[in-house]
């Protein structure tokens, strides 16, 4: 049976576990789990990562360790006993694993790999500790290593500083909140900036030194040297170089490295240089030839110098190459390092061009012992030290340095003889007592071992030498007394020998009779002569001569008179020898006790160092004389004791404090010093108030706590020498001492007399003595003379008394001295404490020090364990918040308010008392987390009045605002914050009652109610709160810990809200903001409870007002903010709309009517709340970092429209309006820009309201802001190349400057107006693409859910391009493989589908494309401005499919699309609002290929007589591939389809569209032979044969359509040219022309498809339709019935997108068995280029809203095809880039300049048959396409820059180099796209009336129509166009020419074209000229703007 476990809780995984038994639980290995029971061998518990998860789990499979267990029972929690290093190593390891893992994810591979390192190396140490094998201090050490990686780890990951002590984590409530703030603060400042060092170190590793003519070792001596001071500052480091440049003993890095040491701060400056001097070992000469002699000399060789200054700026890893310069003539060798510091260039030259020396240098910092450790690589590799010459800035006690530095200076020789100065060599050596030479102890520098001797350089020929060497020698001390250096004098001979002869020596004793050592400084030694072979090695024989001409008897005038002197320099740096004769005279006081009192008053003459030297001696000597004659000697010795303890003061002699606390306790054995000792103290405190100068007597008091050392120790020496004799006698002097100090104290004086400053010393030191007082006295006593010495301070001293400081650093020491810390003597002490502080605290006074003291008091408050408080931390308590609380709280507020003042020293103040705030902060939060009830009731109860309350929870109220704010601590102090949200919702929770009690009903306050629900807010929403952003380890530890205080302080907020009653109505609406962000927060509970007070607040305004606008309005405001700001989430709206059931029946609320009233308004309000919600998510989630630019614009269209439209709040509206316009200009959407701005524009008018500033706009006008945003709109609309739309605004803005008579700016803005039309004209412009677009499924942002857009292409992007843009832009989605709607299932989907295909605008704008002369620059901008509506057709069969012929069932689907708002608009992309679908049949579809092959012939051909051609080549191709195609039965297909019976009889309807048909067909073979006709004029020699061809081919042609002769009716009537171009739309139908534009297919590309004979029909037709349908791609595209998705086959430039698969292979594209395997491409036509959709290739179908009854326009007795239809509707070519585009050919067809042409005469043609339905169109004018592939000489386009530059149609085109094959309907979609005609306005008849036509042609819409579009024009004119159009302005109306009309002249030869009506233009911009100019659209009024 299952037992409770008792010990068994706690354990590690080893084994992992699968839990495949009944009730396992799964574990893997390293998880901890907890256990509950036992049971045989099992155990149950769970793992503490997932305790939710209980089951059973092998009890073998567990290692137990030990734990404690906190509430023992059915909640217990259990915690390891184990080092708490080691818990947060494991607990933090698993928190950096997640986020490691995430680096990777990021790419953030640096820091991934850093931590991987850092993490491993952390586990090592772990295993390190666990073994637990580690010595105390390595143990010590590895712990500090690990802390200090896991705060690297943590600092580098974003995660929270952890306080510690001690290098284990503190837990914040087990200690003073001041504690934890001065953890936090002493970590934050280790890592924010260590303190700066004060000794520094220069390391130098000696690489090579490059030079070409070295051929001789080098010596190189580096030392530091002093520009300022011209002296050296170290002494040198020597290292050998041998003849490649190389150090000599690579293998010892010491004698190559070296650590320059001890160098100050003070040392770091510009005029500190490292100077490095180069010394060739050699002949005399460095030219001399090698056998001359053997002799090795020291000569001169250069000098690099590098300043140190350079070194902390230069980066460390770097090599550094000195240049190395020498010196001009050998007697400057000595300064060369001064010329160059100089740059005295005449003195020195460069050695050589390429000489230098490579040598890393590098400063460090620290001192010594921290170098070792951190560069421990240095010194167990070796490095040399180089010390300073002298000690360095802080002598360390026990350091033992006995140095002798002598500097061989100059030397004065006679010639002795010789014709030539001599070459003097110096060799020293060091003798001692006995004449012995000393071994090793001549040392040229550091880095080489010393020598027995010294040879100096030898400067060639120089009797007056200066050689500046410096040399060492390190003698012990024993050694130093009778030692002495000789110095040997030598003539270099440079003769055949080479030998050095002896001709003098010099000496000098190192230490004299007395003791005393050679003084420092330069000394003239004799130079005794001596022969050759004279030997010195009987030094007594010369150690008794004179040694320096200073000290020489005034009898020797030989000597004395002698020319030949030797200067050297001596340095002695001893720790063990003088040079001072006083020092030695006071220690040997006992030998001359008459010099006693003289020794005693030099002593204070006598430099520090040397008294340091001999501290003990000198101290043991003034006791000795104390002791011996107290009487005589008391006061000298005295205040020579004074004078040796503020020598220790001093920053250099610091560290021999504790060799003077060493003596005092060890050595001291002055028993009865101590009487002297006070008798002289309280002589002198006595005369401090009389005395006139105080400065002797405050070095006495500065020295009180080391006399006082001296008279407590030496009183405990007597008691244990007498046993405690005298006792109460010491007592009464120590109280009279103390009475005489109070005396002094209590004294008045002004802050700057000097007893003043003299009490300010005393009280410096005062603190210090209490330690040792306690020595003898008990605390109590102790405690009593503090109190009244503190207490008998003056209190009325002046705030600006330097005193005042004092005081309060003397309490602070008091109070973090050992007897503050004693409770017993705290009680005493607290009192006086308390009443300096908060006189302080009250004069805003010496803040920083009183922070100090406060901290140091509240950090000895501490609660029990149990949460009680002991009575005297109570007492105390009590005491502090009376006395402090109050003044604590202003003085936070006043800090917090204090501005920063600008000088660089007030900054600097500032920040320390800001820093203190800190401190402060802590302290408040420490004192109110001690405080009880109790404490809280009687702070409440000490308010005499309800304003001093209110003022008081004012004041706490507004400081927890402070608290919260999230500058308050840095951002990683989580800890802090946490413990500062406790404390303030615990003080919150007790002061809500006093709210509640005191400031309700009749009493109630406002101002506290709301400062309450402020701070209330403001702490719920703090992020250190927001657990959901934090990991899972972290949440679960701060809710253990203090649980959700979110949703503590929202009940508290409910609790309260509920208490106001009808005082809720202050709050509303105001707090609705504030509670609306509280709601915001993702926490379930917390929305729940915060919910319900919306609600009620609707409630009360409902009450009040009987509406709840003013609620709505602040909602909805609010919800932009916050949203904007990234709160909120999808849940969030959800529950929001839980709200509407709360509007439930409320009897006793109002009654019925007012009830369901506010419930339906209600619920309104909550709808529109949630669907700005939406729209607000979908821009907070779009405006996120990395989102691409399309989707941010979307969802700003689609928030900008709801505002404008269904919230009417217009200063958001125009705020978004900026939004979106930076969007777009981010984007460079400059189109789109400036449609946005236009919005803005609209809203003003040209009025002189003034206008507030507003976003980024000044103060201004209206007619100023309105000047500006047209200025900046023409702007943009330039750079967008939209110049006819920033013409209109130049001319609007012309007119205002001219009715101003701003004649300046007027002409600006003419000439920008005219600067516009010529870009028109010469710039090129390139004609977008334009794609639908579907996005189908949940997945999908609300704004785009279940839509389809249109969405307008960028430059050059076609299809393909811009399906892989969508596709990148949601990289979730699916692209659907077929055009076909999709169904529920698919819009229901929790996926993201999308579906895309081009589509082909319908211009709107008629009048200009069909105008006659106007250029294609012109045209183009008519074709895609303003476009609204788009079609899309798709082939299909209906009823049974002929094999043989699929003419006969080939139907096409159009689809016409009409869009929200025109495109371009303010964004790129707009909804679908409605879709219309018609169907073409099979006789419609033949009449448009023929009709639209017949046109591009015409067209062609008048460009050919033009001589617009440059190359004849298209017109070439296009009458091959017709004239082929027929006489390969082409034609023949739609005989055998259409005009056999059974088609007519079963179609009696269409009788006159079949002659239509033939009526074309004939016109065709009319038009081929006039077309060969002009081709014979022009085609070029080497073109006839082929011209030949194409003759007979035609006559074949002739005679298998049964052509004989041309019938009367075609030879009457011309084929005339009336624009230049042929006519069409004779049918009744909507003509539709094949975007592609002619369609050719090369034989060549597809081997498989066989070559036509005349009689493969049946294959042909089988073909065709598999072309039409997207299956295949046989030459049959003859009869390219519609534009099909064959056309793919031409698009090579194109390949398929990858996800989108061809239905059929291609090698069986062609083969006519393949018919039946595509019945079903309906469904799957496709999205690539194989087989695209239909609509790519068709211009729009026509829009069925433009079919108007014909007795609508022009002649009423004549039908119409279709009255509205555009000519582009019937010929706009697709944007698609599967269509023949793809071949790159854009070039125009037609000539911009058709309408000046006139044509040559052609056969006539007869009058316009029965069928005709164009007589009311306007003449043609033939307008370029962009997707035409015949490419013409004239250049009207820039062709896009992917396209091929082929001045014939296909000639550079594989694909396109065959002939043209594929008949009529290979080119039956030409782009002829603007030649079609249109209706004229009512009214506007054509001047020849034409004959009626039978009335059987009537019927002017399609048979087939889906759906009808009457009720169009309705729709248009019920549209509210955008606000932002720029087409409709009222502007004044301009004349503008009427277009031609058409007519059709009898002649043969067309004369010239007659004068076209002029119709009226407005002044607008009529870009959107709507197909029925009768319906306009109206405009709205534009909305006023308020004061934006």
């Amino acid at each position: 049976m299952w037992i409770p476990t008792e010990h068994e809780k706690y354990g590690v995984v080893l084994v992992s576990f699968r839990g495949t038994v009944q009730h396992g639980l799964p574990l893997e290995i390293g998880d901890t789990v907890q256990i509950l029971e036992k049971c045989e061998g099992w155990y149950r518990g769970f793992i503490l990562k997932n305790p939710n998860v209980k089951g059973i789990f092998p009890s073998c499979y567990i290692h137990l360790k030990n734990a404690h267990v906190k509430n023992k029972g059915q909640f217990e929690t259990v915690i390891p006993v184990e080092d708490s290093v080691i818990t947060e190593m494991t607990s933090t390891l698993r928190d950096w694993g997640a986020m490691w893992k995430q680096l990777y994810v990021k790419n953030e591979g640096d820091l991934f790999h850093r931590l991987w390192h850092v993490m491993n190396e952390i586990l090592d140490l772990r295993r390190q500790v666990l073994v637990g094998h580690l010595t105390h201090d390595r143990m010590r050490d590895v712990k500090q290593h690990i802390t200090a990686r896991l705060d690297w780890g943590n600092e580098q990951l974003g995660l929270d500083l952890v306080p510690r002590r001690e290098f284990s984590m503190v837990d914040p409530d087990e200690i003073s909140v001041t504690e934890l703030y001065k953890l936090m603060e002493h970590r934050h400042r280790k890592k924010e900036t260590a303190a700066p060092a004060s000794t520094h170190h220069l390391f130098v590793h000696v690489k090579s030194l490059m030079s070409a003519n070295l051929g001789e070792e080098l010596e190189v001596f580096f030392h530091i040297y002093d520009g300022r001071e011209n002296r050296p500052l170290s002494e040198r480091f020597f290292v050998r170089l041998n003849k490649s440049g190389l150090p000599k003993s690579p293998e010892k890095t010491e004698r190559q490295c070296t650590l320059f040491v001890d160098l100050g701060s003070s040392d770091l400056r510009k005029d500190v240089y490292i100077v490095v001097h180069f010394i060739r070992i050699g002949r005399m000469g460095a030219g001399e030839k090698k056998n001359l002699c053997s002799v090795q000399y020291r000569r001169p060789f250069g000098c690099a110098v590098v300043s140190i200054a350079d070194l902390l700026t230069a980066d460390s890893k770097d090599d550094h190459l000195l240049k190395v310069y020498a010196c001009n003539t050998e007697s400057e060798w000595h300064q060369i390092h001064e010329n160059i510091i100089k740059k005295a260039n005449s003195r020195y030259n460069l050695s050589g061009s390429n000489t230098g020396l490579a040598v890393a240098l590098q400063l460090l910092h620290g001192d010594i012992e921290q170098l070792r450790r951190e560069y421990m690589v240095l010194f167990t590799r070796g490095v040399s030290i180089t010390r300073k010459l002298g000690f360095s800035d802080i002598i360390m006690p026990g350091e033992m340095r006995n140095d002798l530095y002598i500097t061989l200076e100059k030397g004065e020789f006679e010639k002795g003889g010789k014709s030539v100065a001599r070459n003097v060599e110096i060799t020293v050596y060091v003798l001692d007592i006995d004449g012995q030479i000393l071994k090793s102890h001549v040392a040229a520098g550091s880095g080489e071992p010393g020598g027995d001797e010294y040879h100096s350089l030898v400067l060639y020929h120089n009797n007056s030498p200066r050689w500046a060497e410096q040399i060492k020698l390190p003698i012990p001390v024993d050694m130093f007394r009778g030692s002495h250096v000789r110095f040997e004098f030598r003539h270099c001979s440079t003769k055949d020998k080479g030998e050095k002869k002896l001709f003098g020596y010099s000496f000098v004793p190192l230490m004299q009779e007395d003791g005393r050592t050679l003084p420092d400084g330069t000394h003239e030694l004799i130079i005794h002569k001596c022969e050759e072979n004279t030997s010195l090695a009987d030094c007594s024989r010369y150690l008794k001569l004179p040694f320096t001409k200073a000290n020489l008897p005034s009898n020797n005038q030989t000597l004395k008179g002698t020319k030949e002197s030797f200067w050297i320099t001596s340095f002695l740096c001893s720790t063990k020898l003088t040079q001072n004769g006083d020092m030695l005279d006071l220690l040997k006081w006992r030998a001359h006790p008459e010099r006693i009192n003289d020794s005693l008053s030099k002593l204070k003459e006598i430099d520090g160092s040397e008294i340091v030297k001999f501290l003990q001696d000198t101290l043991d000597t003034l006791f000795g004389i104390l002791d011996e004659s107290s009487q005589r000697y008391g006061l000298k010795v005295f205040d020579s004791l004074v004078h040796i303890i503020n020598l220790l003061q001093d920053s250099k002699f610091q560290h021999f404090k504790p060799v003077m606390d060493t003596y005092i306790e060890s050595h001291f054995a002055g028993a009865l010093s101590y009487r002297d000792l006070i008798k002289v103290l309280k002589w002198y405190v006595d005369r401090i108030v009389d005395a006139e100068h105080q400065e002797h007597i405050q070095q006495v008091l500065k020295a009180s706590e080391y006399i006082f050392k001296y008279i407590i120790q030496s009183r405990r020496l007597f008691s244990l020498a007498t046993g405690g004799q005298n006792e109460e006698e010491f007592r009464v002097c120590i109280h009279e001492l103390f009475m005489s100090i109070r005396f002094f104290l209590s004294q008045e004086n002004k802050g700057t007399s000097p007893v003043a400053q003299t009490q300010a010393v005393f009280l410096r030191t005062f603190p210090a003595i209490y330690s040792e007082l306690l020595k003898i006295f008990t605390i109590r006593e102790v405690a009593g003379f503090v109190r009244e010495t503190l207490g008998s301070l003056p209190a009325a001293i002046h705030a600006d008394c330097p005193l005042e400081a004092v005081k309060l650093q003397c309490i602070a020491k008091t109070v973090e001295s050992q007897l503050y810390i004693n409770p017993e003597s705290r009680c005493i002490l607290l009192p006086v404490v308390l009443r300096v502080l908060q006189a302080h605290m009250q004069e805003q006074r010496d803040l920083v020090m009183c922070a100090r003291i406060l901290t140091s008091m509240l950090s000895l408050l501490k609660k029990e364990e149990n949460g009680t408080t002991e009575p005297v931390v109570s007492e105390e308590v009590e005491l502090i918040v009376e006395s402090l609380l109050g003044v604590l709280l202003r003085t936070i507020l006043e800090i917090s308010n204090r501005p920063q003042p600008a000088g660089p020293a007030m900054r600097l103040q500032f920040q320390d008392v800001t820093t203190c705030q800190g401190e402060f902060v802590a302290c408040l939060l420490a004192l109110l987390r001690q405080m009880s009830d109790r404490h809280y009731q009687q702070l409440l109860q000490a308010f005499s009045s309800k304003d001093d309350l209110r003022d008081y929870l004012l004041h706490i109220f507004t400081v927890f605002r402070i608290l919260i704010r999230p500058e308050m601590f840095p951002k990683d102090w989580t800890v802090m914050r946490l413990v500062t949200n406790n404390v303030i919702i615990t003080t919150v929770l007790y002061l809500s009652d006093a709210l509640r009690k005191n400031f309700l009903n009749d009493k109630f306050d406002y101002k506290v109610w709301d400062s309450y629900f402020y701070l209330s807010v403001i702490f719920i929403n703090q992020p250190c709160l927001q657990l959901e952003s934090f990991s899972p380890s972290k949440r679960k530890k701060i809710l253990e810990k203090y649980g959700d205080m979110r949703v503590m302080m929202g009940c508290e907020i409910f609790s309260m809200w509920q208490n106001l009653g009808e005082h809720k109505l202050n709050f509303i609406p105001a707090m609705i903001g504030p509670f609306l962000e509280v709601t915001l927060v993702p926490q379930p509970d917390l929305r729940n409870v915060m919910i319900p007070i919306f609600h009620d607040m609707m409630d009360w305004e409902q009450r009040r007002s009987g509406n709840f606008k003013q609620v709505e309005a602040k909602l909805i405001d609010k919800l932009d903010s916050l949203m904007s700001e990234g709160k909120g989430d999808e849940t969030y709206r959800e529950l929001f709309n839980s709200i509407i059931p709360l509007f439930g029946p409320y009897p006793s609320l109002l009654k019925k009517i007012e009830r369901e009233t506010w419930r339906e308004s209600g619920i309104s309000l909550i709808a529109t709340v949630t669907r700005l919600m939406e729209r607000l998510l979908d821009y907070r989630d779009c405006m996120k970092l990395g989102e691409v630019d399309g989707k941010k614009i979307g969802c700003t269209v689609s928030l900008l429209n709801f505002y404008k439209t269904e919230l009417n709040k217009e200063e958001m509206y125009i705020r978004y309006i900026h939004k979106l316009y930076d969007l777009h200009l981010k984007a460079q959407n400059y189109t789109e820009a400036s449609y946005t701005l236009l919005l803005y524009d609209e809203l003003l008018e040209w009025s002189d309201r003034p206008l507030r500033e507003f976003l980024n706009y000044p103060m201004q006008s209206e007619w100023q802001r309105k000047e500006y945003l047209h200025l900046t709109i023409v702007q943009n609309f330039d750079r967008g190349k939209c110049w006819e739309n920033g013409i209109i605004l130049c001319r609007e803005l012309a007119d205002q400057y001219e009715s101003y008579y701003d004649y300046r700016n007027l002409s600006k803005m003419r000439m920008m107006e005219a600067s516009l039309y010529d870009k028109i004209m010469d710039q090129q412009r390139l004609e977008p693409e334009f794609f639908r677009v579907g996005f189908y499924g949940k997945k999908f942002p609300f704004f785009l859910r279940n839509k389809e857009f249109v969405c307008r292409g960028h430059d050059y992007e076609r299809l393909e391009a811009f399906q892989q843009r969508m596709l990148n832009e949601f990289p979730h989605a699916i692209a659907m493989q077929h055009v076909n709607q999709p169904d529920q299932t698919i819009y229901q989907a929790d996926a993201q589908y999308l579906q895309i295909y081009a589509v082909t605008p319908i211009p709107e704008s008629q009048d200009v494309l069909q105008r006659d002369g106007v250029p294609d620059n012109i045209k183009s901008f008519y074709k895609f401005n303003h476009i609204w509506r788009f079609r899309y057709d798709r082939p299909f069969h209906k009823g049974t499919k002929d094999k043989e012929n699929e003419f006969k069932s080939l139907w096409v689907e159009r689809t016409t699309l009409t869009l929200v708002q025109s495109l371009p608009g303010i964004s790129r992309w707009f909804e679908v609002e409605k879709r219309e679908l018609v169907e073409v049949s099979p006789l419609e579809n033949a009449i448009e290929v023929i009709e639209n092959k017949n046109l591009q012939l015409r067209t062609l051909i008048t460009q050919c007589q033009s001589r617009q051609m440059q190359n004849i080549n298209p017109l070439t191709m296009c009458l091959n591939g017709v004239i082929d195609a027929a006489v390969n039965g082409g034609l023949a297909r739609y005989q055998e389809a259409f005009f056999v019976k059974d088609y007519m009889m079963n179609h009696p309807e269409d009788g006159e569209k079949i002659g239509r048909l033939r009526e074309l067909m004939f016109e065709q073979a009319h038009i081929l032979e006039y077309g060969l006709a002009v081709h014979e004029k022009f085609v070029p020699q080497d073109m006839r044969p082929l011209h030949k061809k194409l003759v007979d081919q035609f006559h074949l042609m002739k005679s298998s359509l049964g052509i004989q002769e041309f019938p009367a009716y075609v030879r009457a009537s011309p084929v005339h040219f009336t624009n230049g171009s042929p006519r069409t739309c004779r049918n009744s139908v909507p003509s539709i022309i094949s975007p592609d534009g002619g369609r050719t297919v090369s034989r060549r590309s597809y081997p498989a498809v066989n070559r036509y004979s005349s009689s493969s029909l049946s294959s042909q037709a089988s073909n065709e339709v598999s072309n039409i349908t997207g299956q295949s791609e046989s030459s049959d595209e003859v009869f390219n019935m519609q534009p099909s998705p064959s056309t793919s086959s031409l698009s090579s430039n194109h390949s398929a997108s990858p996800n989108v698969t061809s239905s059929a292979p291609s090698s069986a594209r062609g083969s006519p068995q393949m018919a039946e395997k595509h019945k079903h491409s309906r469904e799957n036509a496709c999205l690539s280029p194989r087989e695209r959709p239909v609509s790519a290739i068709f211009p729009n179908p026509l829009d069925p809203a433009q079919r108007a009854p014909t007795h609508q326009i022009g002649d009423t007795t004549l039908p119409r095809s279709d009255p509205n239809l555009s000519a582009p509707d019937k010929v706009r070519p697709t944007p698609s880039s599967w269509s023949l585009d793809s071949v790159k050919e854009r070039a125009p067809s037609f000539s911009d300049s058709v309408g000046k042409l006139l044509c040559p005469p052609v056969p006539p043609r007869p009058p316009y048959s029965a069928g005709s339905s164009a007589k009311n169109m306007r003449s043609q004018s033939p307008v370029p396409s962009s997707r035409s592939p015949q490419k013409t000489t004239v250049p009207p386009f820039t062709p896009s820059p992917t396209e091929c530059q082929s001045t014939s149609l296909v000639s550079n085109s594989p694909v396109l180099s065959g002939s043209y094959s594929s008949g009529i309907s290979s080119l039956s979609r030409c782009s002829v796209s603007e030649a079609s005609g249109t209706e004229l306005p009512a009214g506007d008849h054509p001047p020849h009336p034409l004959p009626p036509p039978p009335p059987s042609s009537s019927s002017s819409t399609l048979p087939n129509s889906v759906s009808s579009g009457s009720d169009e024009p309705v729709r248009r004119e019920n549209k509210t166009p955008p606000p932002y159009s720029v087409y409709e302005r009222n502007n004044p109306r301009r004349p503008v020419p009427l277009p031609h009309s058409l007519s059709i002249p009898p002649q043969a030869d067309p004369p010239a074209l007659p004068p076209k009506p002029h119709q009226l233009r407005t002044g607008s911009m009529k870009l959107d000229g709507s197909a029925d100019p009768r319906v306009p659209r109206p405009r709205p009024l534009p909305r006023k703007v308020s004061q934006l």
